[in-house]
């Protein structure tokens, strides 16, 4: 690497020389900037953090709410050792950002984090950024992922929900409680029947409301007044991790059914041993990788995690100067299938992260 790198690889993350800082690092460092509050871009420990307004409910959820945290309007700009840094919309989560860098008469580098094309009402939709050199996940970066359309995708999921109350049985929907569970919320038909959400849901609601997003009422299930009518047509929102616990027997007889890009991969909702897979994801579908890249300009492009080898060969094939920073992002210790991407040669498993 060159000594003028804007951005190298270093054990603790992605650092920048001129700035003396690092971008989502998964080891604590001085000064993190980060691009989403997902776990495994965003870690415990780091000094001082920068990120979006909109991020900061849940970072100081999950990493303490005594940090030092700064945040930024998207665009706003500020200078740093010389560096100008600003964040602009990544449309993957709420408050989620590409870091935006450019070191006076020198070139402009923007890191993506996590993203998609798709606008779902919940974030600002993701925004290109033109730039010389371009970091990108690759989560699902293969041919065979494309996304269907939301509104084909929230047909799909309110006619099981109404076929389900119909038969008088609940809903119930795994999805990752931060990002996944909130557009299942702001996209679902709510007459159909009340929305019960998890414990580990209804804070990640709060954090949504407070930033002005539209989501329609949720209950938790000891709320006074649920009847067990209720129940029996209810949607039921909750994380993977509560597959199989006591706290689903309040439901009695139901459906469940699983939302995530995996629902794609040959056997991903039998390994979940679920009655239904929806294909829904907030990352970048293969279509969609190729457009966002395309759209910032770059000549070179820098490839952290998932199907870094495929996506690295097809940049090579379109002229592009391609290469793999070896990461650790896409291990987040919860929610997703972290063996469905095993079925696809040349692919990486990773979990949450690629919900």
């Amino acid at each position: 690497m060159s000594c003028n790198e804007l951005i190298v690889h270093r054990p603790e993350g992605l650092y920048c020389p001129p700035g003396d800082f690092y971008i989502d690092p998964w080891r604590p460092v001085e000064r993190a900037v980060i691009t989403h509050a997902h776990s495994d871009h965003a870690r415990m420990g780091s000094a001082h953090y920068l990120a979006h307004h909109d991020s900061a409910g849940t970072l100081r959820n999950r990493l303490g709410a005594d940090i030092a945290l700064q945040t930024l309007a998207y665009g706003e700009v500020i200078n740093h050792h010389g560096v100008r840094v600003s964040l602009h919309p990544a449309g993957h989560v709420l408050g989620s950002a590409q870091v935006r860098v450019e070191q006076q008469g020198g070139q402009v580098w923007v890191a993506s984090g996590d993203y998609k094309l798709e606008a779902d009402g919940t974030c600002p939709p993701f925004e290109p950024v033109r730039c010389h050199t371009f970091i990108t996940e690759s989560t699902f970066g293969l041919p065979i992922y494309r996304w269907p359309s939301q509104p084909a995708l929230f047909a799909d999921i309110n006619a099981w929900w109404a076929a389900n109350a119909a038969a008088g049985k609940a809903s119930v929907l795994y999805a990752y409680a931060f990002g996944k569970a909130q557009r299942l919320l702001h996209g679902v038909d709510a007459s159909i029947g009340p929305i019960v959400v998890h414990g580990a849901v209804e804070p990640l609601n709060a954090v949504y409301r407070a930033a002005g997003v539209d989501l329609p009422p949720t209950l938790r299930v000891t709320d006074p007044g649920l009847t067990k009518a209720d129940l029996k047509r209810a949607l039921v929102l909750a994380p993977p991790s509560a597959a199989g616990t006591p706290w689903l027997k309040r439901f009695g007889e139901h459906s469940d059914a699983f939302a995530s890009g995996w629902m794609l991969v040959r056997g991903a909702r039998r390994r979940r041993g679920v009655d239904r897979g929806f294909v829904m994801s907030d990352h970048a579908d293969w279509p969609s990788l190729q457009k966002a890249i395309g759209a910032t300009g770059a000549e070179r492009v820098i490839v952290t995690h998932g199907s870094t080898a495929v996506m690295v060969r097809w940049l090579c094939e379109q002229g592009l100067d391609a290469q793999v920073f070896a990461t650790e992002y896409g291990a987040d210790d919860n929610e997703d299938d972290a063996g469905a991407a095993l079925e696809v040669p040349g692919s990486t498993p990773t979990p949450e992260a690629a919900a």
